[in-house]
C-alpha cells in the first residue's frame, strides 16, 4: 500500500509541475508574418485620349509621326485632337499641329492648346529651347493669357538670340505676372539685358 501511495503522490506532483511550468517561463513573442502587397499599374485604356497618346508618344518624332498618325488616328474628341496636336508639336511639325487645332470649333481650341502646353512644359523646363520656343508660341496663339507659355517662349527666344520675339513675349508675361519671384526677376533682367546689349546668362527655373 505504501508503494501505491508513493506512486500516486508522485504522479500528482508530476501533473502539478507540468501545469505550473508555463506560468514561470517567459512568454514567447509572436511576430505576425509581414503582409506583402503587390502594386499593379493598370495601363490607361487605349480608347481614351490619354491612353492613345501614351501608346504613340514614342513615335512623336520627325521620322515616325506621319506614319503613326496615319495608322493610329487620335480619338475624334477635343481632348483626343489636343493630344494629336501635341504629338505633331513634339515632332516639330508645328504647322500640322496648328491645322489640327484650327479644325476644331473656335470654343474648343484653347482647351486643345492647354493639352499641348502640358505636354510641352517639361521640354521647356528641361532647357530644350529649340523645341520649346515653337511649341509655346503655338500655345500662345490660342491661349494668349497663359503667362507661363509667354515666359517659356520669351526665355527660349532670348537664349536663341531671337530678341525681337523675346521682348514681345517677356513684356506680355510681365503684364500678366506680378509676383516678385524668380520668374519675374529673370524676365526683367532679360529685358534689361536686351535693352542695354549686355545679354546676361540667366538661371533656368523649373516648376
Amino acid at each position: 500500500m505504501r508503494t501505491l501511495y508513493t506512486l500516486g503522490f508522485s504522479y500528482i506532483g508530476f501533473c502539478v509541475l507540468n501545469l505550473a511550468i508555463p506560468f514561470f517561463l517567459p512568454m514567447a513573442k509572436v511576430t505576425p508574418s509581414p503582409v506583402v502587397t503587390k502594386t499593379i499599374e493598370t495601363p490607361l485604356p487605349e480608347t481614351t485620349p490619354q491612353g492613345w497618346f501614351a501608346r504613340v508618344k514614342s513615335s512623336c518624332n520627325a521620322v515616325e509621326v506621319t506614319v503613326i498618325m496615319a495608322n493610329n488616328p487620335a480619338p475624334l474628341t477635343t481632348e483626343g485632337q489636343g493630344y494629336a496636336a501635341a504629338c505633331y508639336a513634339l515632332a516639330g511639325k508645328i504647322d500640322r499641329a496648328k491645322a489640327v487645332i484650327d479644325n476644331l470649333p473656335g470654343g474648343f481650341r484653347a482647351t486643345a492648346s492647354a493639352i499641348v502646353f502640358n505636354v510641352g512644359h517639361p521640354i521647356a523646363d528641361a532647357g530644350d529651347d529649340n523645341s520649346a520656343a515653337p511649341i509655346m508660341r503655338l500655345v500662345i496663339d490660342y491661349w494668349p493669357e497663359n503667362y507661363m507659355a509667354l515666359y517659356h517662349a520669351g526665355m527660349a527666344e532670348y537664349n536663341l538670340k531671337q530678341y525681337e520675339d523675346a521682348q514681345i513675349h517677356l513684356t506680355a508675361f510681365l503684364n500678366l505676372y506680378g509676383r516678385p519671384d524668380g520668374w519675374r526677376q529673370n524676365a526683367l533682367v532679360a529685358l534689361n539685358g536686351m535693352a542695354t546689349g549686355s545679354y546676361p546668362v540667366l538661371p533656368r527655373l523649373a516648376e
